[in-house]
């Protein structure tokens, strides 16, 4: 496997761009190539054997481009199915879960929100990290319904996404959170609106950066990290829906990249 290869990234739509945008910031030099499930969005409400399945139908693509490594941006997929990734393929895998540690050694209340999908709060990973760092920890716990579908259709900064997010969030308040965790890759993209909504001592967690610094150290400890500045092609990004000017309005003008239609 070559260091010069790309780097896949997939998720259930168009969120896990918000991961690739880190992994762009601390790893500049990579050539990647993003697949968004947006058809199969979101990932949440689907059963465990079903997720698992899209997975590896990602994967799958992912690998017929040639990728060294792939990065499962979204906490359903990860939760719910990257053991199983990692025992049938043989390369690394790079997933993502809600940021409940640093949450959790931060809190001064001790009662910490959750918004994420339906996927990420039942599955076992997650219950499994909580029972690691959240000892004397509460956790209130939203499944963010509606949302998902709302940034997948480009629908940000809406009356309706304001909505959804207080009827979500104030419930938190009043139980005194300090910190929200955000357990969905498409919830960054809410960032804006959220904090209009809690008050400036609320912190606000995603696991963007730190995925991005995993990513690098697994590039690192495998040797598969492109050091020298070399001319490649654009980016990639496919998606199977109909929201190719979604993912270039959220990516902007600050890469060199191209969005293409797939049925897959």
């Amino acid at each position: 496997m070559s260091n010069t290869q790309s780097i896949g990234f997939f998720d259930s739509g168009v969120g896990g761009t918000s991961i690739w945008k880190e992994a762009q910031e601390i790893l500049p030099n990579e050539h990647t190539i993003y697949l968004a499930d947006s058809k199969h969005a979101p990932y949440g409400f689907h059963s465990k054997d079903r997720i698992v399945a899209l997975c590896e139908k990602n994967v799958e693509f992912l690998l017929e481009q040639n990728c060294k490594t792939i990065v499962v941006a979204c906490n359903t997929a990860t939760t719910n199915a990257i053991s199983h990734l990692r025992a049938k393929y043989k390369l690394p895998f790079v997933g993502i879960e809600p940021a409940i540690k640093p949450a959790a050694l931060q809190s001064k209340t001790k009662n910490v929100g959750v918004l994420a999908t339906k996927g990420t709060l039942t599955s076992a990973l997650f219950h499994k990290t909580f029972k690691t760092y959240g000892e004397g920890i509460r956790l209130i716990e939203r499944v963010g319904e509606g949302l998902v579908p709302l940034v997948e259709n480009g629908k940000i900064d809406t009356a309706e996404v304001r909505s959804l997010l207080e009827a979500y969030l104030l419930p938190m308040l009043q139980q005194k959170i300090d910190h929200l965790v955000l357990g969905c890759t498409h919830y960054p993209y809410l960032i804006d609106v959220i904090r209009q909504i809690l008050p400036d001592e609320v912190q606000i967690i995603d696991s963007g950066m730190a995925v991005a610094k995993q990513l690098k150290n697994v590039l690192l400890s495998n040797e598969l990290r492109t050091d020298d500045m070399i001319v490649m092609q654009p980016h990639r990004f496919y998606t199977n829906a109909d929201n190719v000017e979604v993912l270039y309005t959220l990516l902007g003008e600050s890469y060199d990249y191209m969005v293409m239609y797939k049925d897959f």
